[in-house]
């Protein structure tokens, strides 16, 4: 990590914040995603996946004209591939800053507003197309990765010993096999901390390889494992994970990595990244605006 995107990040990040409760769209604070990336020798020229970060806001509230509130999910999409991310206190203070803020005479048109004022605000701080959409309180939620199966019930946890837990992909270990095969895995005790707080996020985390190598989920867990200590923003764990997987596998192998991430303070982000030779089974319900997809485990 870098003392200057930890500057940026602390603008509100471990302080105590008034904020507004009347429309400030100057409340929202980009972050570099060139810095991190950097470390890992992720190219930003010629990033090695395509993806989006997914964000969940479960408490936007405005008023109507006349008063009357109304409060939604709003879900926010934006791609891998722009400048900046949101700092995520900053877009909590900044969604806050509509809960007294009056617009149209009804709630839906009141909220197709919003919906406009968000795209605006945040496509123009994170110098990207960003995609927003109220979800209806009624809305079903569309099951994500049933066929995952949990990498805890492949292993033999009396044989495993962790003893590293600052993210350490030295653990990962790897074998080659005749043929390719897929692999649908999840871990459910993923954990990573926030780079200037150090408050803990956890989450679960998903990932497809297809291959004829054969990463050892003992050695998966180990390393998953050793994120426990770990500071960095959602966004970033992700693309670390990512990096790393990538880097033992072969140049045409197909892999995805998503996280999705407990909510905190109101908001979510699930980052998804996946290699740019397929597109992943069922990502569509993920990155559809329209769609509340979650998995069925945690909310």
């Amino acid at each position: 990590m870098t003392d200057n995107t930890n500057e940026i990040a602390s603008k509100y990040l471990g302080k105590k914040v008034e904020g507004s409760d009347r429309y400030n769209p100057t409340l929202i604070v980009p972050i570099p995603r060139c810095e991190n990336r950097k470390q890992y020798n992720i190219d930003e020229k010629n990033l090695p996946f395509n993806g989006f970060d997914i964000w969940h806001a479960y408490e936007f509230s405005a008023l109507t004209q006349g008063g009357i509130p109304f409060t939604r999910l709003l879900k926010i999409k934006y791609p891998c591939d722009s400048k900046f991310i949101a700092e995520s206190k900053s877009l909590k203070l900044y969604l806050n800053s509509f809960n007294m803020t009056k617009f149209e005479e009804t709630a839906e048109k009141s909220l197709e507003i919003c919906r406009k004022i968000i795209e605006k605000d945040l496509s123009r701080n994170l110098q990207t197309t960003v995609q927003v959409y109220f979800i209806n309180n009624l809305a079903k939620r569309v099951e994500l990765f049933q066929n995952y199966q949990n990498i805890m019930e492949q292993i033999e946890e009396k044989n495993i010993v962790i003893d590293k837990f600052k993210e350490a992909p030295e653990y990962l270990e790897i074998e080659n096999t005749e043929n390719n095969k897929e692999y649908f895995l999840t871990f459910d005790s993923l954990r990573s901390n926030c780079r200037v707080t150090h408050q803990p996020d956890f989450g679960d985390v998903f990932i497809y390889y297809s291959s004829k190598k054969h990463i050892n989920e003992s050695s998966l867990v180990k390393y998953l494992t050793s994120f426990r200590t770990e500071y960095h923003f959602h966004e970033e764990c992700c693309e670390m994970i990512f990096k790393r997987l990538k880097d033992i596998l072969d140049n045409d192998d197909k892999l995805f990595v998503c996280a999705l991430y407990t909510r905190r303070g109101g908001i979510d982000i699930c980052p998804v990244r996946w290699t740019k030779n397929f597109i992943p089974k069922g990502i569509e319900n993920l990155i559809d605006v329209e769609k509340f997809a979650r998995h069925g485990v945690k909310q």
